[in-house]
């Protein structure tokens, strides 16, 4: 354990995280996703017994979201609902994201569910959950941790 540390954030997520860059993407999906084929070739991190919106509590405690660019944030649009529509899930983590200081609503995209598959193979890991409700998927993009430039 370390003091400060989300004691959900395993080691190997640690390093993970720390080796991610400016820009580098990471998942946090449910336990439906297809992790293991969509995230070949990349970390691909279990967090049994954890939810999606604890996983991304964790990971922003530690992670600062991109702030050059207009959508750091992307969830999985849910199939056959009107545009717009979120599942409870989403909406809690929206919501938990703009509360926190992390994100406002406007900064969170809404990605259909092939182009969402079609940029998780592009993301640097995936970390799968035990979240049982589906569509519970998320993309974080890093952003940087600096002091303010000197002038």
């Amino acid at each position: 354990m370390l003091k400060g540390i989300d004691p959900i954030l395993t080691p190997d997520l640690l390093k993970v995280l720390a080796e991610m860059g400016h820009g580098d993407e990471i998942v946090i999906a449910d336990a439906n996703f297809t992790a293991a084929s969509l995230g070949a070739g990349k970390p691909l991190l279990h967090l049994a017994g954890v939810g999606v919106a604890r996983a991304v509590e964790a990971v922003v405690s530690l992670f600062p979201l991109d702030q050059d660019v207009t959508q750091p944030v992307a969830y999985m649009q849910v199939s056959h609902q009107p545009d717009g529509w979120r599942s409870a899930l989403q909406r809690h983590v929206i919501s938990d994201l703009a509360a926190q200081g992390h994100a406002l609503e406007s900064q969170v995209a809404a990605v259909e569910r092939f182009a969402f598959y079609e940029r998780v193979k592009q993301a640097y890991a995936i970390i799968l959950t035990s979240e049982l409700q589906p569509y519970g998927n998320f993309i974080l993009k890093k952003g940087v941790i600096s002091e303010p430039l000197a002038g």
